[in-house]
């Protein structure tokens, strides 16, 4: 039995800086963008390479909840470059030593063991995982 995890709801507060942020700035595939009246707004998107989707839901008391999703990446510099190329402030490199989280690559490059993070306009944060390809296949 395989349990696919297909879609993840992110509050927004404000819909349209959100698609342009996500789309424009994080470079994710605009999937939908449906409006049913005046209240009622899908906008779905899609990571490069993912089969998980992302929809952004209205909810202004809730914009910023969301913390610690992962995008794994096999080449974390090649990431950081694309994504302060399209505008996004993103964190240095990181990874987790005896001291906890410390600045710069995973001392032996280690897959899983380098990260950088990025927050969306209200402060939805995602962590980005170096997952190199020898290790994704293992």
């Amino acid at each position: 039995m395989d349990y696919k995890l297909e879609l993840v709801i992110i509050p927004v507060s404000d819909m349209d800086r959100a698609k342009e942020f996500y789309v424009s700035n994080a470079g994710f595939r605009l999937d939908v963008d449906h409006r049913a009246g005046e209240d009622f707004r899908v906008i779905q998107v899609t990571p490069p390479g993912s089969a998980c989707s992302i929809t952004l839901m209205r909810n202004p008391e809730a914009a910023g909840s969301v913390s610690g999703l992962h995008l794994v990446v096999s080449d974390i510099d090649a990431a950081h470059a694309d994504l302060t190329g399209r505008g996004v402030e993103v964190s240095d490199p990181f990874h987790f030593g005896p001291e906890g989280q410390t600045p710069g690559h995973h001392p032996e490059r280690e897959s899983y063991g380098t990260f950088m993070s990025f927050s969306d306009p209200d402060g939805n944060t995602f962590l980005v995982q170096e997952v190199r390809p020898d290790a994704a296949s293992s």
